[in-house]
């Protein structure tokens, strides 16, 4: 399903400048390859590609993450984990992405490509045929993320701070176009914000506390959804 949107960015936590004092980092040849699934309830073709995610995300190699978009809830059903936030995020990527406007459902691999997701041989094949990382390492700490020095696009880049559901759930939908059904959802996306910007020296944030049961997960991006730099979860 298709429909063309333009949205605002979105904003920012606080920085905290100086250099990095973390150990633990996750270096670029150890993160892993970013699946962002866009979703929703109200969408009927959905279903096959939140079954495959849900195969993505026993990966090692995946950081398996899915973003219900707001634009089908007039069908009928309001997306139970939809937000304005990640509707915005898939239509930023869709220019660069070489898409006329946002569908469902539809997968991006590290920013870089996008498929329905209903085969999943050809998402496995796009993972496979993915670059290595080449931004900076991350380190996660108790609200505190830490960013190194690396060599940074022209430009810099946005620091993305996510908040995931790493369990499956299930969704019983009683209107619109899934009515009856109770849907399986896997690494569902409950919080997005843009933390700040990396130029390419040592960066530190002050991170919230992660709320009991959910993930967090750094994503280091080109702006304008560009493709992902560095990534790394807890």
């Amino acid at each position: 399903m298709r429909l063309p949107l333009h949205f605002l960015m979105a904003g920012t936590l606080l920085a905290l400048s100086g250099s990095a004092s973390a150990t633990e980092f996750v270096t670029p040849d150890r993160q892993p390859i970013v699946v962002e699934l866009f979703t929703s309830q109200g969408c009927s073709s959905c279903p096959p590609a939140n079954a495959n995610l849900i195969k993505l995300a026993a990966r090692p190699d995946v950081l398996a993450l899915s973003f219900s978009v707001t634009y089908w809830d007039y069908l009928g059903w309001k997306d139970v984990f939809g937000q304005p936030a990640y509707t915005q995020r898939q239509a930023v990527y869709e220019p660069k992405l070489g898409e006329p406007g946002p569908f469902t459902p539809q997968m991006v691999v590290d920013g870089r490509a996008s498929a329905i997701g209903y085969d999943l041989g050809e998402m496995q094949a796009l993972i496979e045929k993915s670059p290595l990382k080449t931004g900076p390492a991350i380190s996660l700490g108790p609200e505190r993320v830490d960013i190194a020095k690396g060599r940074s696009s022209r430009g810099g880049s946005d620091v993305w701070l996510v908040w995931f559901d790493p369990t499956t759930v299930q969704v019983p939908v009683r209107r619109g176009e899934n009515t009856g059904r109770t849907l399986p959802h896997s690494h569902v996306v409950h919080h997005l914000a843009r933390l700040g910007g990396w130029n390419g020296e040592a960066v530190a944030f002050k991170t919230p506390a992660t709320p009991e049961g959910l993930k967090t997960a750094i994503l280091v991006q080109e702006p304008g959804g560009g493709p992902i730099l560095a990534a790394a979860t807890d």
